[in-house]
């Protein structure tokens, strides 16, 4: 008899003690590959599904006292400066063997994603069970889109049921309404982002507009299972008082089961080394927003949410009842 398929999937960080999404202590595992792209991503490591270099320059001890990556890349991908320093990975020419991250002294080439199987994910996961148990807490899957693995990912939720481990998905709704409803049967709670109301607005920070999104935080609130709306507060984006009014009243209209709380998500400069290790220019750069009016701006969010009888919150660190 041959034997069962193993399950497979590309995970690019395994996150142990996290208290901000889902109740209690948590392992959360993010899952690589992401559809929508948005502009203010703090993690671009998280967007391609497949694994990939990452260049961090400063940290090259140079071709003179090193030089281990050209020796081993087969096809000639490493790009150095004038003094012999790598700068970057000419990724037409890669092709994605990771000799050059093995073997790397300096840490200089870092590897984003690591294919693994469930059970290697089980056996970070269960390695915190205990203190799990006690706080209540659990198992988060996250990513880049941690829905886009959906085979893995509901083997992955399988496995935690049956060892009574809490689970929680985060999402960006993004994807086939089947994947969700794959998930649902091994799921104890969700974590989702409604980012924009208005589908042509959205679709100018991100890869796509939001009708499958809208549609799929109106399915989940059907389903019955608690969850958590996620809102990043993002000025001349998200963060405007008729984003956040349309979106009071669609919660309050279309929602059969209300959110266990609504959390606001104010701005942060976050992932501009990552993004130049992947080559890729940082898309919210010299901003100008101003901390002092954003934390202003979405107390004032929150109250409008709060005085429509929603459960709103600044941030992720009320707990979530």
């Amino acid at each position: 008899m041959p034997d069962e398929k193993v399950q497979k999937g590309i995970v690019f960080n395994i996150q142990r003690y996290t208290i901000h999404d889902g109740p209690g202590i948590r392992t959360e595992v993010f899952l690589k590959g992401c559809s929508l792209h948005c502009k203010w991503c703090s993690n671009p490591e998280s967007i391609n599904s497949k694994p990939e270099v990452g260049v961090y320059k400063t940290k090259c001890i140079g071709k003179e006292h090193c030089g281990y990556c050209d020796k081993v890349c087969p096809s000639g991908a490493i790009v150095r400066e004038e003094h012999g320093f790598t700068i970057g990975i000419d990724r037409e020419k890669c092709i994605g063997c990771f000799r050059c991250t093995d073997i790397c002294p300096a840490n200089a080439l870092k590897k984003w994603g690591k294919e693994m199987t469930a059970d290697e994910v089980m056996e970070e996961i269960l390695a915190d069970r205990e203190t799990m148990f006690r706080s209540g807490g659990g198992a988060t899957f996250s990513g880049g889109e941690s829905l886009l693995q959906i085979d893995f990912l509901v083997e992955l939720l399988k496995k935690c049921r049956g060892k009574n481990i809490h689970t929680c998905v985060e999402t960006a709704l993004n994807v086939p309404k089947e994947n969700i409803e794959k998930a649902v049967p091994y799921t104890d709670m969700f974590i989702f982002d409604i980012k924009e109301m208005n589908t042509e607005k959205h679709k100018t920070f991100a890869k796509y507009g939001n009708e499958r999104v809208l549609e799929n935080a109106v399915y989940i609130s059907e389903t019955g299972i608690p969850y958590v709306i996620r809102i990043p507060y993002v000025p001349l984006h998200t963060g405007t008082k008729e984003n956040v009014e349309a979106m009071t009243r669609f919660i309050n209209e279309k929602f059969k089961n209300k959110p266990l709380q609504i959390q606001f998500l104010r701005f942060r400069e976050l992932g501009e080394e990552k993004y130049e290790s992947l080559g890729i220019k940082y898309p919210m750069k010299d901003n100008g927003f101003e901390k002092f009016e954003l934390e202003k701006d979405i107390h004032e969010m929150v109250d409008l949410m709060k005085n429509a009888g929603l459960p709103a919150v600044a941030g992720t660190t009320t707990p979530i009842k």
